[in-house]
């Protein structure tokens, strides 16, 4: 099963990027995850949004988006809300409408933040980006690390037991409703 990951933040020493590490590391021996890094997305213009004019880094992304069988996003919370790289990307990827790779797209999310919250307001957010273009998003409570700057170490690696065996978890639910969601993705 391959996925595509996505970490919100463009920062490097993210605790996000830890993450997917984290995740990539701790998934199912069926799943495997390629990072994309969503540096080099510029900010969305429809003028530039035609076949032909569209840029190489987008189209990048749209393919990597066609080619795995479901997102794994980790996403920051930056003023209570989602990080603008993450919608400006996901309005690169929704369009065309109805034809859009994020349609019928299996998609989980989960987010690390130094917040007593965790990114809770931000993984709400993100969900109902992603339902308006028609992606499928994992019913799920949320895979929260609150307080990341006390369960990432100095590297950035996810080192609270806890948390990796919450994550562990998440991931067994995840590809268990992946399973459940191909068919019907596959009929849109």
């Amino acid at each position: 099963m391959r996925l595509l990951g996505i970490a919100g933040s463009l920062r490097r020493g993210s605790y996000n990027r830890g993450l997917l590490e984290a995740a990539r590391l701790l998934m199912p021996p069926s799943m495997a995850v390629e990072v994309f890094e969503l540096d080099d997305i510029p900010l969305y213009h429809a003028d530039y949004d035609v076949d032909g004019l569209r840029p190489f880094e987008v189209e990048r992304f749209k393919t990597a988006i066609t080619d795995a069988d479901a997102l794994l996003i980790a996403t920051p919370e930056y003023n209570n809300s989602i990080p603008g790289v993450l919608p400006n990307a996901i309005d690169w990827a929704s369009r065309p409408a109805l034809r859009s790779p994020l349609a019928g797209k299996p998609v989980a999310i989960m987010g690390a933040s130094d917040d007593l919250a965790g990114t809770a307001r931000a993984q709400q957010q993100l969900t109902l980006v992603l339902m308006s273009t028609l992606a499928i998003v994992m019913p799920h409570g949320g895979m929260l690390v609150p307080q990341s700057q006390l369960k990432f170490d100095e590297h950035g690696t996810l080192t609270d037991d806890r948390t990796r065996a919450f994550l562990t978890r998440f991931l067994q639910d995840f590809e268990q409703w992946i399973v459940r969601q191909l068919p019907v993705a596959a009929r849109r």
